[in-house]
């Protein structure tokens, strides 16, 4: 299915693009203002030798995972302002056809209902556009709030993947959820599971 990058998703303030050059300081302010909330939950590469890619190299392989549309990986802003990022990745298609999602929120931001919007949004858009059949997403037990994030967007759980990813020195537990395409109704604009969330969320936090 033909893939368009680079790549824009937009919720009224809530807006998910790919990172750029000219975001580096704001970015990186971000992640040490998130430091030791991200830590416990956080990806970690086994292999300490290898250290963490600078701006630079991250900005490229971004680049370069996104015009294949094996991977994408995208910073949330919130009225213009850098406040996370959320991914799909890896992407496979074919007789698998499905992605893995990630997500995290600036603490400052959570629990605005921000990390479910983009999550829907991404999910939509790998449903709607990239044709995708199944979107799944992992997370330790222990992160009350990422699993709050799965269970409003009525993800399916499917149950405990032992040591399935590092994260914080170890291999991880990690409780995996789901959601295919034949689950979500989406409307004329391909949104079934924002639509979803804004019929059942929104107005309660008294958003339209």
């Amino acid at each position: 299915m033909p893939h368009a990058w680079p790549l824009t998703l937009s919720d009224a303030e809530l807006t998910l693009r790919p990172l750029r050059r000219r975001d580096r300081r704001a970015f990186e302010m971000l992640l040490v203002r998130n430091r030791e909330w991200l830590a416990p939950w956080e990806a970690t590469d086994p292999d300490r030798s290898r250290g963490r890619p600078s701006h630079g190299e991250l900005l490229r392989w971004a680049e370069r995972e996104g015009r294949a549309g094996r991977h994408l990986n995208l910073l949330l802003c919130i009225g213009g302002r850098a406040a996370g990022q959320v991914s799909a990745g890896p992407i496979v298609y074919g007789a698998q056809s499905s992605a893995a999602i990630g997500y995290w929120v600036d603490h400052g931001r959570a629990g605005n209902g921000y990390a479910p919007r983009a999550v829907a949004l991404l999910m939509d858009h790998c449903f709607a556009e990239l044709g995708l059949h199944r979107v799944e997403v992992n997370i330790r037990p222990e992160n009350e709030a990422s699993v709050r994030v799965a269970r409003k967007l009525h993800l399916r759980e499917e149950g405990i993947r032992e040591r399935f990813i590092h994260v914080d020195g170890q291999f991880r537990d990690h409780l995996s959820f789901a959601l295919t395409a034949e689950e979500v109704s989406s409307d004329s604009a391909g949104r079934g599971v924002l639509a979803r969330y804004r019929r059942e969320h929104m107005s309660a936090m008294g958003e339209s």
